[in-house]
């Protein structure tokens, strides 16, 4: 997403082509370019911004002032580029198709338009473990863990079998869409269960690590063949300073037995 939009920024998407329905996701609050890429196109008389090809938001017109409709006035600013708007402000009911038009004495045509959806942030998101069933014996190591990631409004649940240090996430991922369209999603990451709920605009983590729950995971493999690295090092290092200093230990030994001689 990801998965995911620069929070807090100003959002600018040009349309590639002059027909083709551009989609952008907005953060409740910010603002929005909408651009023009032709901006003098041939012998036109006036240039539309429509809502939902309905309401006229913003009227161009040569050798006249900039109309704008009485609901947008301090909502709407004119970047430099000719014909290219500046939404402020948007709201949930901003969401919508936007579309500037050119009208011409040979008729009618887009220049672009904008599939526009303003979204809030989701709220935080909390991963709680509900049950641990850990069964250790000489053929196997099992551990079961369910878990619940919720959020203000909704929760999943799912269960993550261990066998033999091997975890998996019984029934695979199971994302889940909320009421507002965000994403909850739980997940297998390594040795870490992830709980993640987000949206195109914020996005909320949790996560917990299985060896913390299951006792006979931790210092496993991993720890192991760290330990025994950090042993060869010490091996080494000891080895090597002994290499170094018998040299001068020899060359004091015999200095001090000619001495004594």
């Amino acid at each position: 997403m990801s998965i995911f939009v620069i929070l807090g920024l100003l959002v600018c998407i040009e349309a590639q082509e002059p027909s083709a329905l551009t989609t952008v996701f907005v953060k409740k609050g910010d603002d929005l370019i909408l651009n023009v890429d032709d901006d003098d196109p041939e012998d036109f008389y006036i240039v539309d911004w429509n809502f939902n090809k309905t309401a006229i938001l913003v009227r161009f017109a040569p050798d006249a002032p900039n109309r704008l409709h009485p609901n947008y006035t301090g909502r709407i600013e004119f970047p430099v580029k000719k014909f290219s708007v500046k939404l402020k402000n948007l709201q949930e009911a901003d969401s919508g198709v936007y579309t500037a038009q050119v009208s011409t004495f040979q008729g009618n045509q887009p220049l672009a338009e904008y599939k526009v959806t303003v979204q809030g942030p989701v709220s935080p998101v909390e991963l709680t473990v509900d049950s641990v069933d850990s069964v250790v014996s000489r053929s196997s190591d099992s551990c079961n863990l369910t878990v619940t990631c919720s959020t203000q409004h909704s929760h999943i649940s799912s269960t993550f079998r261990c066998v033999n240090r091997t975890c998996s996430q019984e029934g695979g991922e199971q994302p889940e869409l909320t009421t507002s369209g965000a994403s909850l999603q739980l997940y297998l990451l390594n040795s870490s269960i992830i709980c993640i709920h987000s949206n195109h605009v914020t996005w909320y983590k949790d996560f917990k690590v299985i060896e913390h729950f299951c006792p006979q995971y931790a210092g496993s493999e991993g720890s192991s063949a760290g330990t025994s690295v950090y042993l060869v090092k010490i091996v080494v290092f000891s080895v090597g300073l002994i290499i170094m200093v018998s040299p001068v230990i020899t060359v004091h030994l015999m200095e001090k037995f000619k001495k004594h001689k």
